[in-house]
């Protein structure tokens, strides 16, 4: 696993500069052509638009893979997935609910047996979470891209896991 600022922080307390801690668990959800699930959200400054993995923050008591397992039911509408484990941690300075948080965020793999699997049924979340797009994503794809992706280093942890 990798980790990239690990630093103290109390999940719901405070951290640096008195930010609140915010957990988040997201899933790096690859198909069998290891193409990666990513949504676009067309957020203002200072998160600007960009990509990210299914995932989100945590309810009240849930640990990070239950978090992650129901963010990906929520914003997909998929309960068949298992996670394989966990495989990187950051954390990064964001907006969220109008307010600029502290994100703790734990990754976990996961796979789908479904080439370039479809989403439906969701839309009303996505309208609701700010979803704007998604899309199954390449390697080469997201190497070529000048649009942001979260986490930046996203190609490089999903070569790791399949070396």
């Amino acid at each position: 696993m990798t980790t990239a600022n690990p630093g103290p922080g109390v999940p719901g307390g405070t951290g640096e500069r008195g930010l609140r801690i915010r957990p988040a668990g997201r899933v790096i959800l690859l198909d069998p052509d290891d193409r990666v699930l990513l949504m676009r959200y067309d957020d203002g400054p200072p998160n600007g638009a960009h990509w990210s993995t299914p995932g989100g923050g945590l309810n009240p008591g849930e640990d990070y893979a239950a978090g992650a397992r129901r963010e990906l039911a929520e914003e997909t509408g998929w309960d068949d997935i298992t996670l394989l484990g966990e495989v990187y941690r950051r954390e990064h300075t964001m907006e969220y609910a109008d307010a600029i948080v502290r994100q703790v965020e734990r990754f976990y793999l996961a796979r789908t047996d479904q080439p370039e699997r479809s989403i439906t049924g969701v839309e009303a979340m996505h309208a609701a979470d700010g979803i704007a797009a998604w899309r199954w994503w390449t390697l080469a794809e997201l190497d070529s891209t000048a649009e942001a992706i979260w986490p930046a280093e996203l190609p490089g942890l999903i070569r790791q896991t399949l070396s």
